[in-house]
């Protein structure tokens, strides 16, 4: 006859085991998060946890564009692409600017007084790599690091062009909202929506390390 009171005695062992590992488990687990917390509070790259990083957001299903949506070949965008962006800029009171605009408001002679403005918003290690020349960083996910520098600036400009990669990338539109949530009058703001690979595609200068280094050429990769 076997014996159920050994097989009850192994059931027990092993349930007994598995609370051991999931107690284990859910143990390291909370000192990692705890952990991870500190060091993003004490971190000067940390991010402010109770910060909106995503101003003016679109939710789904607020606009609609008809057709599929990709980026065909190296620094091109298509159509489709082109018009979920105007779309999602509509949506948030932006205005779209395109490469022509964009190099006539780079070749006016009111950028060399201030009165038109660049500003890259993607971060400092790609900005560093290269940007179109003069442009002022603005990193969004660090305003607070930021905004004593650009916010000045803009505020006397009459013209703000903002970029970041260009086709579906959204930091220029985030870093546009929270100028005007500062106090930048939204008319001034203008999104390039071809951005950086476009105009860094297109034969255009770019200029390496920081603002006005002097140094222009070809984007670091």
């Amino acid at each position: 006859m076997i014996s159920t009171n050994g097989a009850r005695s192994n059931r027990s062992c092993g349930l007994a085991g598995f609370r051991i590992v999931l107690i284990e488990a859910v143990a390291i687990g909370i000192a990692g998060a705890v952990l991870g917390f500190a060091a993003n509070s004490v971190s000067p790259r940390g991010l402010k946890l109770w910060r909106d990083y995503f101003p003016g957001a679109i939710r789904p299903g607020e606009f609609t564009v008809s057709g599929p949506t990709n980026v065909a070949g190296k620094g091109t965008v298509t159509t489709n692409v082109t018009e979920l962006v105007a779309a999602r800029l509509k949506a948030k009171g932006l205005t779209a600017l395109g490469l022509e605009q964009v190099k006539q408001l780079f070749n006016d002679t009111r950028r060399t007084t201030g009165l038109v403005v660049f500003v890259d918003a993607r971060d400092e290690n790609q900005y560093v790599a290269g940007h179109i020349p003069g442009a002022f960083l603005f990193d969004h996910y660090r305003a607070e690091r930021y905004l004593p520098d650009v916010l000045p600036v803009c505020m006397n400009a009459a013209q703000i062009v903002l970029y970041c990669y260009g086709g579906e990338c959204e930091d220029s539109e985030f870093a546009a909202v929270i100028l005007r949530g500062a106090g930048v009058p939204n008319e001034k703001l203008g999104i390039y929506t071809g951005g950086f690979v476009e105009w860094s595609t297109n034969g255009l200068p770019v200029e390496l390390g920081q603002r006005n280094s002097g140094v222009v050429g070809s984007e670091r990769r």
